[in-house]
């Protein structure tokens, strides 16, 4: 009888092994995907990696710390955690390096700000992937056809968007004329002397970790984006400025996507180890009873 109390012990232990192992490998499959797509997009104009917070799960408290009323002595607790589960996915939005095109409608943004953009669904999106380009209508739109958004912008949008309370038009350059190019404060600078050029303004938030990634290297805004700023390049420090003739490259680190995934590797090794350790001391429980 005691050796079949001793089993139920036993076997109650190795579930929550069983489970706690279980928990660490999806753990670790999660994190596998995560650094697999940030190497998929290591020459992605404008991306940003993403990396997993772990978080443990509840501990089971099988005794309580005390102090024993018989010999003064400390009675310490005795915890056991149940695994780890996946806490968060975070951006990192540190910048990437610089590299040169020659193309006056390249735009990298040196500091902390994104370009605005309306999206297919009218929604107002950011993105630091700068390669835009002149439409057949002549507006400043990207590679998906995403027109680029500006308070100080020259022409009304089709649908009418607006961010923090500002209405925002989209950027229409002089479409006579032969070069287009955007000065490092944002203004639209073409052959002809305008007075009063369009602006390309950019945007930051109190946490840009609040963004939502919805592809094509956009974002949209979320509740715990925090503050909007919206201004022009050069004149915010926080927003910085733009460079032209640039494109700002992934900034994905091949070397530590590896060792992260060599890590992970390992960890996940590690979890089907204790499960099958589990599963062979579950073995020799049940052979107790005969």
């Amino acid at each position: 009888r005691g050796n079949l109390q001793l089993g139920v012990e036993e076997v109650k232990k190795m579930m929550r092994s069983l489970y706690s192992a279980a928990s660490g490998m999806h753990a670790q499959q999660l994190n596998l995907d995560v650094i697999s797509n940030n190497l998929a997009n290591v020459n992605t104009t404008g991306f940003k990696k993403s990396y997993v917070d772990f978080q443990s799960l509840f501990y089971q408290t099988i005794r309580q710390a005390a102090i024993s009323s018989s010999t003064g002595l400390n009675n310490f607790a005795v915890e056991v955690g149940n695994g780890v589960k996946v806490a968060a996915t975070r951006t990192s939005f540190v910048d990437g390096g610089l590299q040169q095109t020659g193309n006056p409608l390249d735009l990298a943004i040196e500091g902390k700000g994104f370009f605005m953009i309306q999206l297919p669904n009218g929604q107002v999106g950011f993105t630091r992937a700068g390669a835009f380009r002149l439409d057949s209508e002549g507006y400043l739109t990207n590679a998906d056809g995403c027109r680029l958004l500006s308070s100080q912008g020259n022409a009304s949008p089709e649908t009418s968007a607006s961010l923090n309370g500002q209405d925002l038009k989209y950027i229409q350059p002089d479409t006579d004329a032969l070069v287009v190019s955007i000065a490092p404060d944002g203004t639209v600078i073409t052959e002809k002397n305008v007075s009063n050029p369009p602006v390309l303004e950019l945007a930051n938030f109190t946490n840009p970790e609040g963004l939502q990634a919805v592809g094509s290297s956009a974002y949209i805004l979320s509740e715990v984006c925090g503050e909007i700023t919206i201004g022009q390049p050069a004149t915010d420090a926080e927003l910085g400025i733009i460079r032209s003739e640039c494109l700002e490259a992934s900034n994905v680190s091949i070397v530590d996507e590896m060792i992260r995934m060599i890590m992970a590797q390992r960890a996940y090794e590690i979890g089907s180890k204790s499960i099958q350790t589990s599963d062979e001391m579950l073995g020799i429980t049940n052979g107790l009873k005969r």
